[in-house]
């Protein structure tokens, strides 16, 4: 402290006023009390740890049988559920058909590849005007095309049966199978794209891009779209992973060869071993990392309006 000071402090001693007071009549110490932290209140204390708690059970719940079915799929046996004897491949080729006893099912799963991704592209070129003009745009009858566009309307096993009568020529083609999972799966994707676009505003962003010259096809398409690109790539993942392993539908369409995933599926998970049906899940769970990855790469690159210089 300086020695001007001093003399102030002691003067304010004599004049019987607390030399630790302020001018305006607060104390030093109550303005320090005033302005320290205040403890964390009990629901941040408690709540925090709680959610944290069941968000890692309910994970854990999820992913404990996944891990626990591929692990049993390269074993011997098993006893319940604690499979036992590491490692052997026998089951995956039972599976695969690589061991001489059945048909090679790799032409099968190429041809469920194909007919999921055709299902899920056509989604997107259908489910995204869908979902861009429900949130754009005010009509009549909105609310009731909207409760059409999100609501699935018919069952699988319905809607195979009402494909095989309508269109007995092309109901069990692969075109017929598109089709069809396409209408199935297609209110996972309007729901997912329209969230995306009632995050936005797309009125502001139509008008800048018009303002700047770009023509209506080009504003849908360079900038409402690559806004959207997570409501889309999360609608593509949902729509191919649901639509490989629908069953009810394929089942009740199907004719002839190769087979869907869906009926490689059932034929190696009903009176089977559970190191067998283990492996045939098993071989769903890779392909569906995998695809999951090809869209999210795909996506991350093809949803962007920069140029690389």
């Amino acid at each position: 402290m300086s020695d001007d000071a001093e003399p102030q402090r002691r003067s304010r001693s004599d004049a019987g006023v607390d030399p630790n007071s302020q001018a305006d009549g607060g104390s030093v110490e109550t303005t320090i009390e005033a302005w320290a932290p205040s403890r964390p209140a009990l629901s941040t204390r408690v709540g925090r740890p709680l959610v944290l708690g069941i968000v890692t059970l309910v994970v854990l719940v999820l992913s404990v049988p996944v891990v626990v079915t591929f692990v049993s799929s390269f074993a011997e046996t098993a006893t319940g559920i604690l499979p036992r004897g590491f490692v052997t491949f026998e089951h995956w080729r039972d599976v695969l058909g690589l061991g001489g006893d059945q048909m090679a099912v790799i032409p099968g799963l190429a041809f469920s590849l194909a007919i999921a991704t055709g299902g899920m592209m056509l989604n997107v070129v259908i489910g995204v005007p869908i979902a861009y003009a429900l949130t754009r745009y005010e009509f009549y009858a909105r609310d009731w095309l909207n409760t059409l566009a999100i609501v699935p309307l018919v069952p699988g096993v319905v809607l195979g049966l009402a494909f095989v009568q309508t269109y007995p020529n092309h109901g069990r083609s692969a075109l017929g199978l598109i089709a069809g999972y396409c209408l199935l799966k297609s209110p996972y994707m309007v729901l997912t794209v329209q969230s995306s676009f009632q995050s936005m505003d797309l009125v502001r962003l139509e008008e800048s891009a018009r303002s700047l010259g770009a023509s209506w096809p080009r504003t849908f398409l360079t900038v409402i779209v690559p806004h959207a690109k997570r409501g889309i790539l999360a609608g593509c993942i949902i729509t191919w992973t649901l639509a490989a392993a629908e069953f009810n539908f394929t089942f009740m369409v199907v004719s002839g060869s190769p087979d869907p995933f869906a009926v490689f599926l059932y034929r190696n998970t009903s009176n089977a071993t559970y190191m067998q049906q283990a492996a045939a899940v098993s071989v769903y769970f890779l392909l569906v990392v995998s695809a999951i990855a090809v869209l999210q790469l795909i996506g991350n690159r093809g949803f962007t309006t920069i140029r690389d210089q």
